[in-house]
Formats: structure tokens, sequence, C-alpha cells
């Protein structure tokens, strides 16, 4: 088993054509000898939380999509938050960002966003994206998936579509030669 990817994230690689993954960012859950859990979290669906949960919570304010984190378990509903009392003993995914992993932290998540609270932070994915073991491993090894450091701010991003180009540079400018700014314009 290699070093776990719990907490990074994956960027699919230019050369990755598959519908479910093309130009996606996934953030990794899980990852470790029984294989891998992620979450797209730059594909945002047409459909609004509102009117997903409508029968269960009065979320008229909420405007937030529901995301497509994956093609596994399409009909299963998973959130990521920000509230740290609800992980009990639980570590972040990353600083910041917990996965509400029982049914009462899902709806004190959705009381939460009816009530408007200010600080709250979450998003809703419809499925998720999962590796059997060794195979994430595999992807990696043949190129269809660069990894960079996940972060609150991605995860949480205000403009979904933005997350796979900012990853992106990440990546780049950690894997450029040349630095980007020239210290000696005579080198130019």
């Amino acid at each position: 088993m290699t070093k776990s990817l719990s907490g990074q994230c994956l960027v699919a690689s230019k050369q990755l054509r598959d519908p479910h993954f093309y130009k996606s960012t996934v953030l990794i859950v899980e990852h470790g000898d029984h294989g891998a859990m992620g979450l797209i979290i730059n594909r945002p669906s047409s459909v609004l939380v509102r009117h997903a949960l409508s029968e269960f919570f009065d979320l008229q304010a909420v405007k937030q999509p529901v995301y497509m984190g994956g093609p596994v378990e399409p009909r299963a509903l998973l959130v990521l938050h920000n509230i740290r009392e609800l992980a009990k003993n639980e570590r972040p995914i990353v600083p910041g960002v917990y996965i509400g992993n029982s049914e009462n932290a899902f709806k004190d998540v959705m009381q939460r966003a009816a009530d408007g609270e200010p600080d709250l932070a979450f998003r809703i994915f419809s499925g998720c994206a999962g590796w059997a073991p060794n195979q994430l491993e595999g992807e990696l090894e043949r190129g269809d998936w660069h990894t960079a450091p996940a972060c609150r701010e991605l995860v949480f991003h205000d403009d979904a579509y933005e997350v796979y180009d900012a990853v992106m540079q990440k990546v780049y400018e950690a894997h450029r030669v040349v630095p980007q700014t020239c210290p000696n314009p005579q080198w130019n």
C-alpha cells in the first residue's frame, strides 16, 4: 500500500476521457488497503438542495445545487460540512471539512441551513467515486490523475467551475522547473 491520499485532490489529467471524470477534481475522503472513496467537488447538478430535500426540510433560502459526487450509488446523498461538533471523535478530511457520516449529522446540517446559520459551509453530493484495492494506484501510475493538496477553500469554493483550473494550476506550479517570475531580467 502506498501512502494514503485521504485529504488530497485528484485532478483528471488531459488524457482521462471517461465522461464521469473528464475535467473533474475529486476530494479523496478515504484511501487504504480496502480501496478509495472520493467526491467530485466541481460538478454541480441542475437540482437545487431545497428541491431535492423539500419533503424533509424547509430550505427555501438555500440556493445551493446538489453536486454529482460520482457514479457509485448515485441515489445516496452525502454531506461535507464545516461543523466540528458534529464530527464527534473523527478527524477532518482536511482542516475545517468533515463528512456527515450519520443520519443525525445530515439532519443537523440541514436544520442549520434552514435556520440560515451564517458560518455554515456545506455541500450535498449525490453518489461518490470509488476504487477497488490497487485500482487508484494503477490509474495514478498510468497518468490518469494528478494529485494536489486539498483545502477548505477548494471544497467550499464559491464557483465550482473554477476549481479544476485552480487545482491544475497548483499541479503545474508544483512541477515547474523554471520559476514563474525570473529574478534576473537578462535571463529572459
